[in-house]
């Protein structure tokens, strides 16, 4: 099993660390799908005792992360093209929104900031960074828009889709795309189009959840 575990005994909240551990991994592909996460395992990697483990699991399965299997216990969970297709849907939808509140509080700083992600994504050659540098770039837009709640729905939809995302990205000729697309939602940004960005994120989103079922169909047969 594959974690990034750090010694928990004098943490303010062993759960939360290990929550985070675990949701990383997953959303990173370190953990496979259908991967099984014994407790006391865990609880030895991180040094701890079962019970915040228990708590992890539970948050972990509340947001649709792991599911719980007869026999077997806590697994990573997966997702069927027609849950992907969903999710990639409503990401268009919310997203969308979600950019257009944001342009007109959108100041130089953030703009910048924007920018920077935008250009360090051309250039990076890593795909282990594609799917860490596309959220950064996305969400350095979203912040403006000022609506936690939103920015909260959206987190939880990239960590169920993320690992299939940067597949897409890796796998596919979602990365070209992706760069161009990301230029030209950082320009409208720039302008003060709210309506263009808001369109063009829609499309964003909705190409890369194609692009990633029709790679997935032939993947799976």
């Amino acid at each position: 099993m594959k974690l990034d575990a750090v010694d928990v005994r004098q943490a303010a909240s062993a759960a939360d660390i290990v929550y985070e551990a675990l949701r990383k991994a997953i959303i990173e592909g370190d953990l496979a799908e259908g991967e099984n996460l014994r407790q006391d395992h865990i609880a030895q990697m991180f040094n701890t005792s079962r019970i915040p483990v228990r708590e992890a699991l539970s948050r972990l399965e509340q947001h649709g992360l792991i599911t719980t299997e007869r026999y077997k216990g806590a697994v990573v969970a997966g997702l069927s093209i027609e849950e992907i297709e969903e999710i990639f849907e409503f990401r268009a939808h919310i997203e969308a929104e979600v950019i257009r509140l944001a342009v007109p509080n959108l100041d130089r700083r953030t703009l910048e900031l924007a920018r920077q992600h935008c250009e360090e994504f051309e250039r990076e050659e890593n795909a282990e960074r594609w799917g860490e540098i596309n959220r950064n770039f996305h969400y350095s837009l979203y912040e403006a828009a000022r609506r936690p709640y939103y920015l909260q729905i959206v987190r939880a939809s990239l960590d169920r889709i993320d690992r299939y995302l940067r597949a897409q990205l890796t796998l596919t000729s979602g990365v070209a795309r992706a760069r161009r697309e990301h230029k030209a939602i950082l320009d409208a940004c720039m302008a003060r189009d709210a309506e263009r960005a808001c369109a063009l994120t829609r499309d964003h989103i909705l190409d890369a959840g194609r692009s990633l079922t029709i790679f997935l169909r032939e993947q799976r047969g």
